[in-house]
């Protein structure tokens, strides 16, 4: 069970907001039009808000947080890569925001979900993905996870501690 979200299903999900929108407003339908462009993003805004605690209940298994033994201070740039739509994101945010703050390394979001070339020159199929020079992580991890990744992306990098 893969704990990501692929890029083709964040660009479907825009595509039915899109297509609902069209749909409405070309069949004069202004109200119902009106009601999909608030109702759909407050359901997806509902759904991202609610999915830590309703993961494994729709299939994608626990997104429970393993707490990190924080080894040192890594002199590094992470950068997340993120999309809108993703349940996984906004999570894996909060815990690099976390670990940022015990480790001290820079973070810098790169949100691709409008950004088609992007994702191509880097080859990103799904989100959300952390990047140190050219070490990839790809989906959801956990805080321990992350702060193992982004130590040992460390020291194969620079060959020190």
């Amino acid at each position: 069970m893969k704990q990501q979200c692929p890029m083709a299903n964040i660009y479907l999900t825009w595509a039915a907001f899109v297509g609902g929108l069209v749909f409405f407003l070309l069949g004069r339908k202004y109200t119902l039009g009106l009601i999909w462009l608030v109702l759909v993003p407050l359901v997806q805004w509902a759904y991202i808000c609610a999915f830590p605690a309703i993961s494994r209940y729709i299939g994608y298994g626990s997104v429970a947080d393993q707490q990190a033994q924080v080894r040192a201070h890594a002199q590094a740039k992470v950068t997340i890569y993120t999309a809108l739509g993703c349940p996984f994101c906004p999570v894996m945010k909060r815990r690099l925001v976390g670990l940022q703050r015990e480790m001290g390394f820079s973070l810098e979001e790169v949100d691709v979900t409008f950004k088609p070339e992007l994702l191509m020159t880097k080859g990103i199929r799904a989100v959300p993905v952390i990047e140190i020079g050219e070490e990839r992580l790809v989906g959801h991890a956990t805080s321990k996870q992350l702060a193992d990744f982004i130590g040992n992306s460390i020291l194969s990098t620079t060959g020190r501690p």
